[in-house]
């Protein structure tokens, strides 16, 4: 079943614009779009780029709570066909909120920090990213 880009054509380009100048001593590789891809998808370009960490940004499908959120899953030494446990969900943000779009964008640099320096992603980073106080928590997970 494909389900419709609107999450990523809303949300992408705010929150790379958000992320990019928290990147500056970051060496990055090319950004890739792919329509109607899987978060896998990201490991088979990681591993092909030898990168290693990836971030792929992906509406998630209908029928949740919130279908226009957009999904961001890193995972740290990304390899083809590797367990999805292995990959952190680093934020679900809803609506085109400028401040979800910099809170997601802190969080996601946050856990790419950590995961750089720790040298692992999955669950051990999903829960310590400290959320301000006036933020629910179900804005950004």
């Amino acid at each position: 079943m494909a389900y419709p880009p609107q999450p990523c054509i809303i949300h992408a380009a705010p929150l790379l614009a958000a992320l990019l100048p928290l990147l500056e001593d970051w060496n990055l590789a090319p950004i890739v779009v792919a329509l109607q891809a899987r978060v896998a998808l990201g490991d088979e370009i990681a591993s092909a780029l030898d990168a290693r960490m990836v971030a792929v940004l992906i509406g998630e499908r209908p029928g949740l709570d919130q279908p226009d959120s957009l999904g961001i899953y890193l995972t740290w030494d990304p390899r083809p066909r590797a367990h999805r446990r292995r990959s952190a969900t680093a934020s679900q943000m809803y609506g085109p909120k400028e401040s979800l779009t910099d809170l997601a964008a802190r969080k996601l640099h946050f856990l790419m920090t950590e995961a750089r320096r720790r040298k692992l992603s999955g669950v051990p980073l999903k829960d310590e990213y400290q959320l301000p106080p006036d933020v629910p928590r179900r804005s950004v997970r």
